[in-house]
């Protein structure tokens, strides 16, 4: 747009972005290689005649079918190549382009399109084609499992999702035909992945397209009342934007710089997200029209910027340098607010011509630039986002948790801060230091015990904010908490996390699966066989075992049996009998101690509790066990080892109905760490009561974990107060209890005992 063209072309900005509709073409015309070619002027002959053969193939394949509208549908895939050729793609992405439903849709497949087109494109339409011949249990993972595909197809060549993006837009342009709820699903499904996918790597001009016409189906009379409002706004301010752009245009002619002035109009979109987020009506939105400057160099973006704010004067905070910190999608342009004459506020946005070409057309600049520089530049953006794609997808098998992952990226809303070297990173608003610490590399993640913010130590879920210098502390020994999941945001920290734990949780389970064998094994008076790979004889009868069990490996077989999928007495009793068969005898001191040691007393061979236990072995909530305890271990089917009091009352009715599942269980000499009691205080109602209870906790060097009181406590002379306390043994907490009850307004403290009745 010219230097005195916006306010006269005003009314035609209700949708920018959007494409100004052509003539309707006829159908034979739309189905015409010709609707094509003369977009292809770009490419040389040869990739012209290939292109050709391609829609020659395409043509023939989709003979018979027709769209919803009624047209012939190879005018669809026209189309889509004729979006792609606007980005000027090259030959091997129009062609795919021309054929993406042939193996979808005609039943074409890869290995002839190999033979015809060679493997490049024949892998571009592979990477397009949803996994519908495939059989899964649900729609939805079957659409989880497909979009996976995709995008770890367009990890390796970006392409594939530029060409899908393509297919999205026509499709989304061209839905009036089809049924109102089929249109809604599809509109959703536009606004959840693929617009926040192509704002991810830069489309802009796709993403608020995408985004308007989803709304338009979604919300189709919010659309309408709000186009009606716009339109109505515009009029209005007629007279205030063509003063304002007189006088922009004046100031950069007096101050001698050669600009192009453009209009800016909110989409209807991001006018009705604003209004939604921040509760604001229609005439509430200040910043509807605005202007975007776009200058020949980066020096004059800076030089323009003075000239507008000795023009008018900008509003406080409202200045956005994105050409110093570009956002992660590669975005760049300086955004400042300044007050008009009628102290209206607008929004400019000042550019370069190649940086205009990057917000608006993202990765797809990469094939518009001349420059070779421009060119590495632009295969940059979004190249971290595509990596971690393939990251995340090397810890999750799971196509519905992939593509949860997936999701947490794709809106970033980014805050940047520095690494103690200067390095900027963009990260998702509300990150943490995990969120840095994964960013940075797994194995620091993995590792990070602590962090510091600006030089102080902060909690590890503390929120980053702009400008923050970030610097994690590592521990050779930590490893990830499963409390990090309930805060981290970006998706390759909770990928990288749930990774690590569930290993983990097989590793454990495999431990206690061999304790468990052995135990059970000295019972029948054998000693448990090597495990060691290099002891053949060993090896073989293991690996005869587990085929016994129906498990590919000796390591499956152990994980079952610590996750108690099966019974360690009858694997053992196949096993002794198997070595029997190969002429080994019971001994008889080892006969004795395992039958001692499968007896309701610890005995060696029984598993160890010293705090250090993952995933695999928990202790019940319902009893509370502490050390000092008479504890068992019931072996859930795949739940692990649970640990009960002896006295617990639902162990007691578990015992009676599964008495197999149960094994020994002792606590170690070495504690690693406090555990949680259930304490129950009945004391006197009044100010200051819960600061007593507090200080007396703390003297007895316990430690509060969780609190609650009764729900009537005010207007009773009495309340109970429930307390979990971490502790170190039945000695530390009855110390607990003899100095809460020496203080002044509690009456009576207990331990809650596993049926739920108080003793002191």
């Amino acid at each position: 747009m010219g230097l005195r063209s916006f306010a006269a072309a005003l009314p035609a900005a209700l949708m920018p972005g959007l494409h100004k509709p052509a003539p309707e073409p006829t159908q034979a015309e739309a189905a015409s290689f010709d609707a094509l070619v003369h977009r292809l002027a770009y490419l040389p002959k040869a990739d012209i005649k290939r292109i050709r053969e391609a829609y020659r193939f395409a043509d023939e394949a989709h003979l018979g079918q027709f769209r919803a509208s009624g047209e012939p549908y190879i005018t669809h895939p026209i189309a889509v190549a004729g979006i792609c050729a606007e980005w000027r793609l090259d030959a091997q992405a129009i062609m795919a382009a021309l054929m993406h439903d042939a193996m979808e849709d005609c039943g074409v497949t890869k290995t002839e399109l190999i033979e015809r087109f060679e493997a490049p494109t024949a892998e571009l339409v592979d990477g397009l084609t949803k996994l519908d011949k495939l059989q899964f249990s649900t729609k939805e993972e079957s659409q989880a499992e497909s979009f996976r595909k995709m995008l770890l197809a367009m990890a390796r060549d970006v392409r594939v999702i530029l060409i899908k993006l393509a297919d999205r837009l026509h499709n989304m342009r061209t839905m009036q035909a089809m049924a109102a709820d089929k249109r809604r699903r599809i509109a959703r499904e536009t606004l959840d992945i693929y617009a926040p996918i192509a704002h991810r790597l830069g489309l802009n001009q796709i993403y608020r397209e995408l985004q308007e016409l989803s709304f338009q189906f979604i919300n189709p009379w919010r659309h309408a009342a709000l186009a009606k409002a716009v339109s109505k706004a515009r009029g209005n301010r007629r007279d205030l934007v063509a003063r304002v752009e007189r006088d922009v245009v004046k100031a950069f002619a007096e101050a001698g710089i050669k600009v192009e002035i453009q209009g800016r109009e909110k989409t209807l979109f991001s006018i009705y997200k604003k209004m939604k987020d921040k509760h604001l009506s229609f005439a509430q939105v200040s910043d509807i029209f605005g202007f975007r400057i776009v200058v020949d160099e980066l020096s004059t973006c800076y030089l323009s910027l003075g000239v507008l704010h000795q023009l008018y004067k900008p509003q406080p905070g409202r200045f956005k340098d994105y050409i110093a910190i570009p956002k992660p999608n590669g975005y760049q342009s300086l955004h400042t607010t300044l007050v008009s004459p009628l102290g209206t506020p607008i929004e400019f946005q000042l550019r370069t011509e190649v940086m205009h070409m990057v917000a608006e057309k993202g990765v797809a600049a990469h094939w518009m630039y001349k420059s070779p520089g421009d060119a590495k530049q632009t295969q940059q953006l979004g190249a971290h986002w595509l990596q971690s794609l393939i990251d995340i997808q090397d810890e999750t098998r799971d196509a519905n948790e992939f593509l949860e992952h997936v999701k947490i990226d794709l809106f970033p809303d980014a805050v940047y801060v520095f690494t103690p070297k200067s390095k900027i990173m963009a990260l998702p608003k509300g990150a943490t230091p995990v969120d840095f610490a994964y960013a940075i590399h797994s194995d620091v993640g993995d590792h990070c015990v602590a962090a510091q913010i600006n030089g102080e130590p902060v909690p590890l879920r503390t929120e980053l904010r702009s400008g923050d210098v970030i610097e994690i502390v590592t521990a050779a020994g930590a490893r990830p908490n499963p409390a990090w999941l309930s805060f981290v945001r970006t998706g390759r920290a909770r990928s990288k996390i749930r990774h690590f734990l569930k290993n983990l949780e097989l590793e454990e389970s495999r431990d206690l699966g061999e304790k468990m064998l052995s135990q059970a094994l000295r019972a029948e008076g054998l000693p448990l066989p090597s495990l060691d790979d290099e002891d053949m004889p060993a090896a073989q009868l293991w690996q005869q075992l587990a085929r016994w069990a129906g498990n590919r490996h000796v390591d499956e077989l152990l994980i079952e049996v610590g996750l108690g999928r099966k019974i360690a007495t009858i694997v053992a009793k196949k096993l002794a009998r198997m070595l029997t068969e190969q002429g080994q005898r019971p001994d008889a001191v080892m006969l004795s101690m395992g039958r001692f040691a499968s007896d309701d007393a610890p005995a060696q061979g029984s598993v160890t509790l010293d705090g250090s236990e993952g995933a695999s072995v928990r202790l019940a909530t319902c009893c509370r066990p502490i050390p000092g305890d008479e504890v068992r271990g019931y072996l859930g089917r795949g739940e692990g080892l649970m640990v009960h009091t002896s006295e617990c009352a639902i162990g007691r009715r578990l015992m009676q109905r599964d008495s197999e599942h149960w094994i020994a269980v002792s606590w170690s000499e070495e504690l690693s760490r406090a555990f949680e009691a259930s304490v129950g205080i009945l004391l006197t109602n009044g100010k200051g009561v819960l600061a007593q209870v507090a200080s007396a906790v703390s003297s007895a060097e316990a430690d509060i974990t969780h609190i609650a009181m009764s729900d009537e406590s005010e207007r009773r002379e009495t309340v109970e107060m429930s307390l979990l306390l971490a502790v170190r043994d039945r000695l530390h907490l009855a110390d607990v209890l003899r100095t809460l009850k020496r203080s002044p307004a509690v009456l009576r403290a207990w331990r809650v005992k596993p049926q739920g009745q108080p003793a002191n």
